[in-house]
């Protein structure tokens, strides 16, 4: 296997695959890459399959997918691994960016990594979004009406930029059918920006929970090594993945949208996907509209300028014990403005996002270079004492 691997036609594979050098102290927060990657996989190959059956058409959309969950054989399960499966793959995607966050992945020499990394994330939001609209239920549609409503607070092209995207003066036939195409060609784009971001990374070499770069860390192939922890993490993976798609596919939903989309009733309560919660709380929390449509963008967008605003000489926060205290507390915020999102807009929630909306930027804007500016006084102050 090994004299095979290293023959010209595999000598890709070989390099980004088995002779790859691995920091030996990766701890398991490093295996939720190669688990979005697997997620990417299942959601690619679902979709495929889906749009074999699925009818792009208003008057045909729900019903299409009635079709599928009843008619098609295994419809059901293909519907239910690609709805759960966003949801999976957005979660390790999470989990795969917060750990960065942690042990400052995204400083250098990885700057451009992230912002490949920081791009692909804001092409899943966005496909995530046009494909909740395509069931056509009630929430799909008065979702994409609030949504891309929005757009329309840019100034001066605003209200074209609406048009096009509904492709008409209201969510309808040409909103969908533009909808159902973007959402099947932006999963390869996605996926040709993972090549590039595992390309990237390997030719710069992982980080470490120690931070520490180069020849100061040791290393071993990945395969044999590494590729086991992965392996064990897939397993466990299809075991939590087969308990949402076999046993409770629905609790990550929302019953208005298993009602067919009807212009002429408004939902009590439009919320989107748990994933979007946290940005629409931002964009619920700024009384202006267009204020509301920069922040929620920013919310998302200011990571690509981590490490630009991270001052501290200390990548990982391993050896910033102030970093590390704050950092749980910035997620604490994260999870609280998600909960604020799937609730009612009124009082005490609207201050309480309004407050968790000023400390996420906050985090951004002033502490993380804050802190790096404070760490740099403290080590100095510490070596002139040491001098004497």
């Amino acid at each position: 296997m090994t004299k095979l691997l290293k023959r010209p036609h595999f000598e890709v594979v070989n390099s980004h695959v088995v002779e790859y050098p691995t920091p030996i102290n990766l701890n398991n927060f490093w295996n939720f890459g190669a688990l979005a990657g697997i997620c990417l996989g299942i959601q690619i190959l679902t979709g495929v399959f889906l749009a074999m059956h699925y009818t792009p058409h208003v008057d045909y959309a729900f019903l299409s997918v009635e079709h599928i969950m009843r008619d098609v054989n295994y419809g059901w399960m293909l519907r239910y691994m690609h709805a759960n499966g966003a949801s999976m793959f957005l979660l390790s995607v999470y989990i795969h960016m917060g750990r960065g966050l942690y042990y400052g992945s995204y400083k250098t020499p990885r700057g451009f990594v992230w912002g490949i990394g920081v791009v692909i994330y804001l092409l899943m939001m966005a496909t995530a979004f046009i494909g909740y609209v395509l069931p056509w239920g009630q929430m799909s549609f008065w979702g994409a009406t609030v949504i891309t409503n929005l757009v329309s607070a840019v100034p001066l092209v605003g209200p074209a930029i609406v048009e096009w995207l509904w492709g008409g003066f209201s969510v309808d036939n040409a909103t969908l059918n533009r909808f159902f195409s973007l959402h099947y060609l932006l999963p390869f784009a996605i996926a040709a920006g993972v090549l590039l971001h595992i390309a990237e990374l390997h030719r710069e070499g992982s980080n470490n929970p120690l931070g520490i770069h180069g020849k100061d860390v040791d290393k071993v192939t990945f395969y044999p090594y590494f590729y086991v922890k992965d392996f064990f993490f897939f397993w466990a993976f299809i075991f939590i993945f087969s308990y949402f798609v076999f046993m409770d596919p629905n609790v990550l939903g929302h019953p208005d949208n298993y009602i067919e989309a009807n212009p002429m009733v408004t939902p009590a309560h439009i919320v989107p996907e748990w994933y979007f919660l946290p940005f629409y709380a931002i964009l619920r929390s700024i009384p202006d509209k267009l204020g509301g449509v920069v922040a929620m963008v920013g919310g998302i967008a200011i990571n690509l300028l981590l490490p630009v605003l991270n001052t501290s000489n200390i990548r990982s926060s391993f050896f910033r014990p102030l970093h590390k205290v704050i950092f749980w507390i910035f997620i604490a915020n994260f999870l609280l403005l998600g909960e604020i999102g799937e609730l009612p807009v009124e009082d005490p929630y609207i201050l309480m996002g309004q407050i968790c909306t000023l400390f996420y930027f906050s985090y951004y804007f002033l502490i993380l270079p804050g802190l790096g500016l404070l760490e740099r006084v403290l080590i100095a102050h510490y070596l002139e004492n040491s001098i004497k």
